[in-house]
């Protein structure tokens, strides 16, 4: 995820790469993996790995012992790809983004924009994990993790992912509500979804107003107003204010989803229950 400013100056907030954000455009704080958790997981499936590996060798190599030599190292690569991309793959993807390392320290492995990996996420992860963790002995990775401000190892920028840690307690701020004087008005308008950047843009700009000086709160309210003005028809009464305006828009679009989420879960019931 790109970072995406919603005005200027230092006393406001942006959206930056650690955010994950909502369907309501709230970020999540979700932060990355610190370094020695990660080793601690890298640690934990290298050992399964070579364990696993011995295993497969031992059972391919006593199972075509009495063959020829070419059907041998037939064994043995088919090892080499089982052991080192075809259960890494299947484990994460099962798992949506945890191997068994990641299992045991909390962590999750995410897509850049937080959703979860796909098989070819895991694959494209476990390809540059075998040069970078074992050809190279976790050298590469180590370092790559070092300099990244998310941790991100080889494979993780290879395949646009990035390890974060599970179990973290996430608060959300409270929600924007309805100027009373803006209801009427925000229930005939026509208020289109906002761009995910924008809508977090204000959501931050209407939670932390009262820490910005007046005249950057008036420049950034102008702005904001106008990008969101865009998406709703008719504007609102003469002399409302650009935040009670903001404020009207994103409380209704809340109630406006969470209505349409209410009648689509209803429909599922009632399919459900006809079947």
């Amino acid at each position: 995820m790109t970072q995406q400013p919603f005005g200027t100056g230092p006393e406001y907030a942006t959206l930056t790469a650690d955010d994950l954000v909502t369907g309501e455009a709230v970020a999540l704080d979700l932060p990355p993996a610190g370094l020695a958790i990660r080793v601690v997981s890298g640690f934990l499936d290298v050992l399964v790995t070579v364990v696993l590996l011995f295993v497969a060798l031992f059972v391919l190599t006593v199972a075509t012992i009495t063959t020829d030599e070419a059907l041998l190292w037939v064994a043995y690569i088919g090892s080499l790809v089982i052991v080192f991309l075809v259960v890494p793959t299947t484990l994460e993807t099962l798992t949506r983004g945890r191997s068994l390392g990641h299992l045991a320290t909390g962590l999750r492995t995410v897509r850049d924009d937080g959703g979860p990996i796909t098989a070819q996420h895991a694959l494209t992860r476990a390809l540059i994990g075998v040069v970078e963790i074992y050809a190279f002995t976790g050298i590469p990775a180590v370092l790559s993790s070092m300099l990244s401000h998310k941790g991100k190892r080889l494979g993780d920028y290879a395949a646009g992912t990035y390890v974060v840690r599970d179990r973290v307690r996430l608060v959300l701020p409270p929600p924007v509500w309805m100027p009373r004087q803006l209801a009427a008005w925000a229930s005939a308008a026509d208020i289109s979804s906002l761009p995910v950047g924008l809508a977090l843009g204000v959501r931050q700009y209407l939670g932390r107003a009262d820490q910005i000086t007046p005249q950057s709160r008036a420049v950034i309210g102008a702005q904001l107003a106008a990008q969101v003005g865009e998406y709703v028809a008719p504007p609102p009464p003469p002399g409302t204010s650009h935040e009670d305006f903001l404020a009207a828009v994103v409380a209704s679009r809340r109630e406006r989803d969470s209505a349409r989420l209410h009648r689509e879960e209803a429909l599922r019931r009632r399919l459900t229950a006809r079947r």
